[in-house]
């Protein structure tokens, strides 16, 4: 049985090495900035995810999560991501309310629980950010990686997910007209600092490179990264 810091410290990991960045490790200072914790206390945390089998960490070295940890985290986030998909759909939660609220209720041991939730949401693969949900075996489909910032200007492509769910950048993102599935056309780009002029829902709309890194897209008439590699589409 873990608790909820170990259960939060397993869920960052997986994000950070697995989600985010795909870099089998990470180190404790990078780790402790995420959760907003002193670098001492994300150390003594890893100590006893390591004594767990969760982890496999070295002092001032790097973290990774063993299997059992892989296997503990996905179980984690499935719970979160069901719970945010189901508090958008069903009880009609904007995409910004609904992380906080999930962060409670992800905590919830029950399977019976949460399989009769995926059930009831028809097995859902994505939530409400376009984040993969993690299936009953842990499996997901294909992250997202490619992003904004390096879309060539002239190219046209759809939002598919957000790296930041921080209630500030999804309300300033559907202020710019920008959600799941719409299309984006790159106009310009500045050399200099790398932001873009891009045309949403046919308005001309300024983008820091800031907001772009966090913007996960995909060809204008592909679905997923599978199928952009396919159709050799280039951006």
């Amino acid at each position: 049985m873990l608790s909820f810091t170990e259960e939060n410290y397993l869920k960052v990991l997986l994000k950070l090495t697995i989600f985010d960045a795909d870099k089998k490790n990470v180190g404790t200072n990078e780790l402790a900035l995420q959760l907003g914790v002193k670098p001492a206390t994300a150390s003594d945390m890893l100590k006893k995810l390591k004594t767990k089998k969760l982890i496999d960490y070295q002092k001032y070295g790097k973290t990774s999560l063993s299997d059992l940890g892989i296997k503990s985290a996905m179980e984690v986030t499935r719970k979160h991501r069901l719970w945010e998909t189901f508090l958008h759909q069903k009880l009609e939660f904007s995409w910004h309310e609904v992380h906080e609220v999930a962060e409670q209720l992800e905590h919830i041991k029950s399977t019976k629980l949460i399989d009769g939730l995926d059930k009831f949401l028809n097995y859902p693969e994505f939530d409400p950010h376009g984040d993969a949900i993690p299936n009953k075996k842990g499996e997901i489909k294909t992250l997202y990686n490619k992003i904004l910032t390096n879309v060539t200007a002239g190219k046209a492509c759809k939002m598919k997910a957000v790296k930041d769910n921080s209630t500030l950048f999804l309300q300033y993102i559907v202020e710019l007209g920008l959600a799941i599935d719409v299309t984006i056309q790159v106009i310009t780009k500045h050399p200099y600092d790398r932001s873009m002029v891009v045309k949403i829902n046919n308005k001309e709309t300024y983008i820091s490179k800031m907001v772009a890194d966090n913007i996960f897209v995909v060809c204008k008439n592909c679905s997923d990264d599978k199928e952009c590699i396919v159709n050799q589409c280039e951006l």
